[in-house]
Order: C-alpha cells, then sequence, then structure tokens
C-alpha cells in the first residue's frame, strides 16, 4: 500500500545509486549550501489511509467559493456562463484528451479537423480573413499583437489604452521589454478611452493602437473614431474582444480591424480558478505570415479526398530564428475544442441568444442600481455589455462589502481600486445569462443592506 502510486522500491533506488557512484540520495544535492536548506521536518500531517486523504481534501475542496454554491456577479476578465453538457462529454473522449501539439499531422486528421473548424468559427466571428490554431490566453495574444503589429511596420512605439485589462497590460509591458518596443499608455475619460489624448498620442513613429471592447470597465470602445486616428498615421489597429458580445456588436473585420484576439473562456470553457483558458488570434490576409503560431489548412489527398495539412508554422523551430515571427507553439487545443463545441451546439441564434440575455440582464441589474432610493449609482454613462462600474457611497470598504455579500451566498463585484487608484470605492459587476431575475434582485437588496 505504501508504494501504491510510486513504482520506485528501497531496491530499485539502490541500484540507480550503485550505477552513478554515490552512497545515498541526500549525496546528490551536497553542491547546495548548508545554509539555504530546508531544516527539519515540514509542518505537514502524518500519512493518511486513502480514505482518510479523501475526506482531507474534499474538506479543503469545500472552503473553495465556487459557481455551484455561490452566485457570481464577480467577472473582470472570468465569467460564470453557461456550459452546455455535452461539451464535457466530447472533450473527454481520449483522441482529443491526450492530444497534444501534432508533430506528424497527418495521423492526427481528427486533431486537425478540430482546429480548423475552431479557425473558420474564429473567422465568421470575428469578420477576419485567416485565424490561428488558438493562442495560450487572451491576455498573450494581446502582447504576440503588438510584437506582429512593430515588426509589420518597422515602427516601436505601441499605445495602449488603460481600459484595457490591467493584466494584460502587464504581459503588453512584459514582452515590449524584450523587443525593445515603446509602450505608451492612454488615460480614459467617462469609461471609455480618452479620444483627445489618443490623438494627441499617435505619431509617425507608433505602430498600433491596442483597444478592449467591451473594455475592462464594461464599456462600448468607439472603435470608427480610433480606427480612423491610428490608420491616418499608416499604423495598425489592434482589438481585444469579448466573443460572446460578438453575438449583438458590429463585427471587428467590418470596423477595419487589423488584428483581433481575445479570450474564448466565455465560450464554453470554465473558470478554473483563473486559467487555463484558451486565446483567439485573427488579422487580415495581408498580415496572415506575421501571425503567431499556426494554422491548420483543408487539402485533399492523393484519392481526392478531404484532409487538412499543418499551413504555417513560422516559428523558430520551423525557420531561421531571425525569421520567425515569435516562439509561440503549444496551442490550447483542447480548449479550443471547448469554444468549438460550444458555437457549433449554440448556432447562430442561439449564440445571438446568450449574448442578448447578458446585455438586458445587466441593463435590468443596473436599473436597480439607479434605482430611486438606492446608494449606489453608476459611474458612467457611457454603453456596455454585461459588466457595468458601480460608484459606492463615499467611504465605503468594498472588502468588507464583498465579505458580507459572501456570507449571504453572492461572489460581489471586483474592487477597481486595486487596478485604478481613482476608482477606489468602484465595483465593477458583472452579470451574464445564468443569472436569474431573482438572483439580480436578491443580489441588490443585500448589496444595499451591506452599505
Amino acid at each position: 500500500m505504501k508504494h501504491r502510486y510510486l513504482p520506485m522500491t528501497p531496491e530499485d533506488e539502490q541500484q540507480m545509486l550503485e550505477v552513478i557512484g554515490a552512497q545515498s540520495v541526500a549525496e546528490l544535492f551536497a553542491d547546495i549550501p548548508e545554509a539555504v536548506k530546508y531544516s527539519g521536518t515540514l509542518p505537514m500531517s502524518g500519512a493518511l489511509s486513502e480514505p482518510a486523504l479523501m475526506k482531507h481534501l474534499k474538506g479543503l475542496a469545500s472552503r473553495n467559493a465556487d459557481f455551484e454554491r455561490y452566485t457570481s456577479f464577480l467577472g473582470a476578465g472570468l465569467y460564470d456562463h453557461q456550459i452546455p453538457v455535452v461539451i464535457q462529454h466530447l472533450i473527454s473522449r481520449s483522441e482529443f484528451y491526450t492530444a497534444y501539439t501534432p508533430y506528424q499531422p497527418e495521423i492526427s486528421q481528427g486533431e486537425l479537423q478540430a482546429i480548423f473548424e475552431f479557425q473558420s468559427y474564429i473567422c465568421e466571428l470575428t469578420g477576419m480573413k485567416v485565424a490561428n490554431a488558438s493562442m495560450y490566453d487572451g491576455a498573450t495574444a494581446l502582447a504576440e499583437a503588438a510584437a506582429l503589429t512593430a515588426g509589420a511596420v518597422k515602427r516601436r512605439k505601441i499605445i495602449v489604452s488603460r481600459t484595457v485589462h490591467p493584466e494584460a497590460r502587464e504581459i503588453v509591458r512584459t514582452t515590449a521589454r524584450g523587443l525593445d518596443l515603446e509602450i505608451v499608455e492612454v488615460d480614459f475619460k467617462d469609461g471609455v478611452t480618452d479620444l483627445q489624448k489618443l490623438a494627441a498620442s499617435i505619431d509617425g513613429d507608433t505602430a498600433a493602437v491596442l483597444v478592449q471592447t467591451p473594455n475592462f470597465l464594461g464599456h462600448l470602445e468607439d472603435i470608427p473614431a480610433i480606427e480612423a486616428l491610428i490608420h491616418e498615421a499608416k499604423g495598425l489597429l489592434v482589438m481585444s474582444v469579448n466573443p460572446l458580445s460578438l453575438g449583438l456588436l458590429e463585427s471587428p473585420g467590418k470596423l477595419r480591424a487589423d488584428v483581433v484576439v481575445g479570450d474564448a473562456q466565455p465560450l464554453g470553457i470554465p473558470a478554473s480558478f483563473g486559467g487555463p483558458t484558451c486565446g483567439f488570434f485573427a488579422v487580415t490576409e495581408a498580415l496572415m505570415r506575421r501571425m503567431p503560431g499556426r494554422i491548420v489548412g483543408q487539402t485533399v489527398d492523393k484519392d481526392g479526398k478531404r484532409g487538412f495539412v499543418l499551413t504555417l508554422q513560422a516559428r523558430e523551430q520551423h525557420i531561421r530564428r531571425e525569421k520567425a515571427t515569435s516562439n509561440i507553439c503549444s496551442n490550447q487545443a483542447l480548449l479550443a475544442l471547448c469554444a468549438s463545441v460550444y458555437m457549433s451546439v449554440m448556432g447562430k441564434e442561439g449564440f445571438r441568444e446568450a449574448a442578448l440575455l447578458n446585455y438586458r440582464k445587466a441593463r435590468y441589474a443596473a436599473g436597480l442600481a439607479e434605482a430611486a432610493g438606492s446608494k449606489t449609482r453608476l459611474a458612467f454613462a457611457a454603453p456596455f455589455f454585461n459588466e457595468f462600474v458601480l460608484r459606492l457611497p463615499e467611504g465605503a470598504d468594498i472588502q468588507a462589502v464583498n465579505t458580507k455579500l459572501l456570507e449571504k451566498g453572492f461572489l460581489g463585484g471586483y474592487d477597481l481600486g486595486w487596478a485604478y487608484p481613482e476608482l477606489s470605492g468602484h465595483m465593477l459587476v458583472a452579470v451574464t445569462e445564468q443569472r436569474t431575475k431573482e438572483e439580480i434582485d436578491a443580489f441588490m437588496r443585500e448589496l444595499e443592506a451591506c452599505l
């Protein structure tokens, strides 16, 4: 029982030590100074039987505030959306579940077809010509987009709106340091990018403007105005989008975006303690060969039957390092499959209905916040999709408010003071299609009571 999950026996260990000429395992770590080694016994419980260990682990798991036991109004990048039951059934099939990057693609036809379908869905959703096989997540996709634009227009300045997700902006800055790019952040006004400050920041060295819509504050950016400003300067427009919102909003392709990225988490992917998720990346045809990662293409075999191949893989593993667009290799194939199954089972009408429910339920909740006698107010008047900013009464402690809400069974909104000091006392509230009228009413009642 002691070695049920550990195939190494003391005899195995001794044989290996004899082969390498060591007296003990401790001798293998002799080069580590004693001063930095941990001395004593780690603060852990003693050995437990399997039944006792399972009870202990379940007890620890029960301390998590999950979406099944708590009603979530927390968004800020990860959301409680419906996940159709069929998704788990399909992604649990061993041929998908065990698949990694297809290094021998010709024998991975099922996996390649699934990726091809994902690319096709993303192109249809975004209105762009080409999409890749997916990215790690939306934030790294945005950083890769910044790198792409700098190489494409041979300029070093990237302008990023402060309404872009704070964590995504951090990743863009980290990537930029290694590529010697200049990152300029433009402030916001009334919940959206300040167009006057943006216009003043754009010059002849500007490669691109990176903007998110709906933005981190939940509001819809004035993309036509931003597009005109950057294209007049011969730069590129990069849009980060919530894919579900595209069930209602004009596609980025029609808005003349050059690069479109985002996180596919709203499309049937669980929050999973913050990840992993799946990023998508789509471009105009002119930028196709600069796209990171890989593209799956459709062809026919020698018998004329449809088949799939890896078409473009412009990374340093396949071409000369100095000509590589990125070192990105692994795509989130299993989670891209989640998104593909979601879009397939929802269909165009179901997708649009889900987006519409997000919009309408968020508007209903915002209306309650603005009702006569309410202690909360909407911070900004700009249009929003399924998130909005509430201004709480002066002196309100959002952390204390959220603690009280948790006791009542609610995951409260995001404290914007963490990322935006000037928005201290403001809460970002997300309302998805999962929330019922009764839940929204109860949440707003409890929020008022906490204040």
